[in-house]
């Protein structure tokens, strides 16, 4: 069978070297998992706009999705020491992370359980010796047992033991910190898979801290805001000043299982698209590698590797002499469900996270955070504050922030409210995507079904 036949759906790739090829081109020891191959022809059928826009299919979302799915609340510097808190938001939840005297990471629904008051404000963080209620003075210690009850002898119907604060489910991996909102949920670690295969070695992200954290509300679905970060298809049109050094529509795609995707992406070498002749030094220059020559038999990947190598390495205090060309250069992104992409790169070391806002499908919290790479033992610290990014406000005003990468943030955000607005306005009730660049995304839907078909 030609491998472009039409009769094979799912079977078709761009003509040219594909990621993987060019890869292990570079000549360097890669990770098994950088090159492994896990894809399956899922189907063609449209993914219909209502599933974006009803209230009745979100709110079937929040009860049987986000009320059952491990998600990542915070890190776990954000409660490095005892004492230390922080709040998580979704959809009409709101939750307390606090780090006990006993050093134990814990999950509380954020409500005193006198008259429901939130103990501590949302999208906030701090320090205290106990959990108290700010409207009456109810306090729990941060194991979450009855501390102290004003007037206690106005309460001889509150126990102790049933006035402790309900715990939510939670886990660690990766230095990060998951809840579950489900008491009966299946642990962790099934919902990770192979993630945590992969993520193991020099990828393992307890070795990282955050560098940077940006939020910005996005005008769309949540679903919609990460969908325009699970493909490159984008990129031809989206990011066509990329082209010249971007494979985009050779980049390899994986669906590893109902919960986790990934895509690699190369840097370094021009898009299919891109037809003008160009030299290595051409590249090298468009990718803006200062005063870097390529010598003769060199690529202009490698060099920029090379740099990337000796800047960053000095930079952080971490040897990177057996990280690959790849893993300094490319966009190796994996998409854990419902809302998490990791980026175990080293130049690319992003986090996103795409959070519904309240109740309403037409609003979305973008958490964009890089995590700079740490050399093994390094202590907790605590990391920057989130630096909020206004609707009308470039992600490249925000401190330390690059230009270049801010500019690229604003053009893959900036469609966001047009395609939602083109949701409502279309005839054809659904979109129409690719069998293979796209096939995460429809993945994504699949799981997305599998949940709200649960009793």
């Amino acid at each position: 069978m030609a491998l472009n036949d039409p009769v094979a759906p799912g079977v078709a790739r761009c003509p040219g070297p594909g990621a993987r090829e060019i890869i292990l081109a570079d000549g360097w020891p890669v990770p098994d998992a950088l090159v492994a191959e896990s894809y399956a022809f899922l189907g063609d059928g449209d993914i219909g706009y209502d599933r974006y826009i009803s209230p009745a299919f979100f709110a079937r979302e929040m009860e049987r999705l986000w009320a059952r799915t491990w998600q990542w609340a915070c890190r776990e510097e954000h409660v490095a020491e005892p004492g230390d808190w922080i709040t998580y938001d979704i959809g009409p939840w709101s939750l307390l992370i606090v780090r006990g005297d006993d050093h134990v990471i814990r999950a509380f629904p954020n409500a005193c359980l006198h008259r429901g008051t939130q103990l501590k404000r949302s999208e906030s963080s701090g320090a205290s010796p106990e959990l108290r209620c700010p409207f009456h003075g109810w306090s729990w210690t941060l194991e979450g047992g009855l501390k102290n009850v004003p007037c206690r002898w106005d309460f001889p119907h509150v126990s102790d033991e049933k006035f402790a604060l309900p715990q939510v489910r939670l886990e660690t991996w990766g230095g990060f910190v998951f809840i579950n909102l489900d008491r009966d949920a299946a642990p962790l670690a099934d919902q990770l898979g192979p993630l945590a295969e992969h993520f193991t070695g020099r990828w393992d992200l307890r070795n990282r801290r955050i560098s940077l954290h940006l939020q910005k509300e996005l005008p769309t679905n949540w679903k919609a805001a990460q969908e325009a970060f699970l493909e490159a298809y984008h990129v031809y049109e989206t990011h066509a000043q990329g082209l010249a050094t971007a494979g985009d529509a050779n980049a390899a795609y994986d669906i590893f299982s109902d919960h986790v995707t990934r895509f690699v992406h190369t840097i370094g070498t021009p898009s299919p698209h891109y037809t003008e002749p160009q030299t290595e030094q051409q590249i090298l220059d468009k990718m803006r590698v200062d005063g870097a020559v390529v010598p003769e038999g060199r690529t202009a990947r490698s060099v920029a590797a090379e740099k990337l190598r000796e800047q960053i390495g000095a930079d952080a205090g971490v040897d990177l002499s057996d990280y690959s060309d790849s893993e300094m250069l490319d966009s190796i992104e994996y998409h854990l469900f419902p809302n998490m992409c990791l980026f175990p790169g080293v130049s690319l070391p992003m986090i996103y996270r795409f959070r519904p806002i309240e109740m309403d499908p037409s609003r979305t919290m973008f958490d964009l955070l890089f995590l700079k790479l740490v050399s093994e033992g390094t202590p907790l610290d605590y990391p920057p504050e989130p630096i909020p990014i206004a609707a009308d406000q470039s992600y490249a005003d925000a401190p330390g922030m690059s230009p270049g990468l801010g500019a690229v943030y604003d053009q893959d955000t900036d469609n966001l409210a047009m395609q939602y607005r083109g949701f409502q306005a279309s005839a054809k009730r659904g979109q129409t995507l690719g069998n293979y660049q796209e096939a995460r995304t429809r993945r994504f839907h699949q799981t997305i079904d599998q949940y709200l078909a649960r009793d």
